[in-house]
């Protein structure tokens, strides 16, 4: 059976590597080519010529402004939606009001508003489509690699998790996801945070803190702590596991992608699989940014000119494993690990650590609340944005 893909939100440019120039689309879209039996039937965005650009990239045989048209005439089984995140409560929402689609799969933050979370999933699985999130982080081998050491015992059982990250919201999301993924979806108990919020920092057009320290604790007793912003630097690894027995880092500053220490190593011992936490292979590490603007051009070079082999540029990112993932679950009439369920439980603490923020003080869960925190701090002046940063 060919699964029809449609996408809603395509993005201006994919060569654009700036915080408001990912456009999404063409990442999701990649992901969908490689599988066998994906067929790109339909994009549409309110900005026609962005639609236009997008299908003439990826051989897309039809354009709309109007999704939920495509929607009617294009008929997609699988629709990615990529619209910035203040707008993906509307788009998935209206997709699951009007049906059609077996699954939606929907770039992250979930959504700008807490209520609007739990609405999105609760609508979709009304509606029998399957919603996913782009929490792709957590199908990169080295992160995977460093759950399959947790659960061999090689650092007993965990105690802590500790990670950095430029904010709570827009990057924190993934690593609270991937905090979830090392806690088998553990519920948590409560929240305790602060936030800096004096320079106006806006991810596509969303509020985000300046800097941050979180603390939070599962049901099982684990602890999580966070530092994203100005104080980051201060964790010293991407990702750190904490056990009883030793210790797992992702990222390390003074050390490579994954490495492990515990009573019977001498020191770190590293463990390779043969790429970075972001994705990128050896032989590209040097010059990451290799995947987001010139892979076609480097691709397209290996052809003609001895600088490689081709297929180091046709390497499955994180994204492609997600999509790959989220084809597979609708295929197998299965649950994807990147299902709303699972990612609401890490949504939920972000908004609680800024509610935290609101009430100074800690936050039981579930959390219990109508509104974003921070937007509503900074409108009604209680965080004093200087917009020029000065």
């Amino acid at each position: 059976m060919t699964e029809r893909i449609g996408f809603v939100g395509t993005g201006a440019t994919p060569d654009d590597p700036d915080e408001e120039g990912f456009a999404m689309a063409y990442r999701h879209a990649r992901g969908y080519e490689r599988i066998d039996d994906c067929e790109l039937v339909a994009c549409a965005d309110i900005v026609r010529e962005n639609a236009e650009q997008f299908a003439e990239t990826f051989d897309v045989p039809h354009v709309y402004e109007d999704y939920e048209r495509m929607l009617d005439e294009a008929a997609p089984d699988v629709v990615s939606v990529c619209v910035p995140p203040d707008v993906h409560a509307d788009v998935v929402l209206g997709i699951a009001d009007h049906g059609g689609p077996d699954a939606v799969h929907c770039e992250k933050p979930m959504a700008t508003e807490w209520p609007d979370c739990r609405r999105m999933g609760e609508a979709c699985e009304s509606a029998d489509i399957r919603l996913t999130f782009n929490h792709q982080r957590r199908m990169g081998p080295v992160f995977r690699e460093a759950k399959r050491l947790l659960d061999d015992g090689a650092i007993g059982d965990l105690r802590q998790l500790e990670w950095s990250a430029k904010n709570l919201f827009d990057a924190g999301t993934h690593m609270f996801d991937l905090s979830a993924f090392y806690t088998d979806q553990t519920p948590v108990e409560w929240v305790l945070a602060g936030i800096e919020y004096s320079d106006e920092n806006r991810q596509f057009g969303v509020h985000n803190e300046n800097q941050a320290v979180a603390h939070w604790r599962y049901e099982s007793g684990v602890d999580g702590l966070a530092r994203t912003g100005w104080g980051s630097d201060g964790v010293g690894a991407r990702f750190r596991l904490v056990g009883a027995d030793g210790t797992v880092e992702v990222g390390a500053d003074d050390g490579p992608p994954l490495r492990y220490r515990n009573d019977e190593t001498s020191g770190w011992s590293t463990v390779d699989v043969g790429e970075t936490e972001w994705g990128n292979r050896k032989f590209v590490t040097y010059r990451g940014y290799v995947r987001w603007g010139v892979e076609a051009g480097l691709r397209r070079a290996t052809e003609y000119l001895p600088v490689g082999d081709p297929t180091d540029y046709e390497y499955p990112t994180h994204i492609d494993r997600a999509i790959e993932s989220v084809v597979t679950a609708v295929r197998e009439d299965a649950e994807s690990e990147l299902s709303w369920r699972n990612a609401i439980e890490s949504t939920e603490v972000v908004f609680a650590a800024w509610e935290s923020a609101r009430r100074r003080g800690r936050v039981a869960l579930p959390l219990e609340i109508d509104d974003n925190p921070l937007e509503e701090m900074v409108a009604d002046g209680r965080l004093a944005v200087d917009p020029e940063g000065t």
